[in-house]
């Protein structure tokens, strides 16, 4: 059985070293991006980059797109409908909410176009690695297709069930990383107001129950005023918004969330919105 042609739409923070995982896999790859010049690296991994998203579907079996939101996906996709092929599959593995998976789901029946709900966790270096979680949601009769794609870009992929659980979830593990993020950035301002050395928390909870790796990992970039960024922060904005969204539509107060968000919104008007989510820390 030959393997699958892949289109990637999107090769931005995480779509480029997915790229590469999918065409070190053996994948054909076809790869678009708005600005050509961040898809161009794939070429050095056997890609072909093309100048519309057109071009990039047109006769592609899986159709991953790889976007900021829901609109930019919607607005990516209706821009080369014309080029989709009647087997195609669309593996939607962007963070678009709960509404925006939904409205996707509606706008892949109206192009009869089969749709598979898939974000993944995970940010830069699990991408590099090929270790993201895919968060698969939709009809089984595609989920044996799909599978050499998720394969190549995750370590493992959970099947949640109908299509949109897969963003559903995402919006649950996305509201505990930001938990995570805004709990440790107040821990060492308190420390610190305290008149503490931050890094002594840490040392305190390593290798204990209360210990995490990421907390290390941000922690210790937060200490050290390094914010490379491994996510966007205004992606981490972006992602609070949709949670609290989700959440009052299903009657849920998301306090820590809409915490975090406010020091994430402070952060972006301060100029940090294009550093990691862990900047975050800069605003307190």
């Amino acid at each position: 059985m030959s393997a699958p042609t892949v289109a990637l739409l999107g090769t931005g923070t995480m779509g480029l070293p997915m790229g590469r995982k999918i065409a070190a896999a053996g994948m054909p790859l076809r790869a678009w991006n708005r600005h050509r010049d961040k898809a161009e690296p794939l070429t050095s991994n056997g890609a072909t980059v093309t100048d519309t998203a057109a071009d990039a579907v047109a006769g592609a079996d899986l159709i991953i797109t790889m976007l900021y939101d829901a609109d930019s996906v919607a607005a990516v996709i209706a821009s080369a409908a014309e080029s989709l092929g009647p087997a195609a599959i669309w593996l939607q593995m962007s963070t678009v909410g709960v509404a925006g998976a939904d409205r996707l789901a509606a706008l892949a029946d109206e192009l009869s176009l089969s749709y598979l709900d898939c974000p993944v966790l995970g940010t830069k270096k699990p991408a590099e690695d090929g270790a993201l979680t895919v968060l698969a949601s939709g009809p089984e009769q595609h989920r044996a297709a799909a599978q050499p794609v998720f394969d190549a870009v995750g370590s493992r992929t959970i099947w949640v069930g109908a299509a949109g659980a897969g963003s559903r979830l995402k919006l649950v593990a996305n509201s505990w990383i930001l938990a995570l993020l805004e709990g440790m950035a107040e821990s060492l301002k308190l420390a610190d107001g305290l008149g503490l050395d931050p890094g002594l928390f840490l040392q305190a909870v390593a290798g204990g129950a209360m210990d995490a790796p990421y907390l290390q990992l941000k922690a210790a970039s937060m200490l050290a005023g390094s914010f490379e960024p491994a996510f966007a922060l205004s992606g981490a904005e972006k992602d609070a918004g949709l949670i609290i969204e989700a959440a009052q539509t299903a009657g849920v107060e998301m306090a820590v969330t809409e915490a975090a968000r406010r020091y994430l919104q402070a952060a972006i008007e301060a100029g940090h919105g294009d550093e990691d989510m862990s900047a975050i820390y800069l605003a307190h």
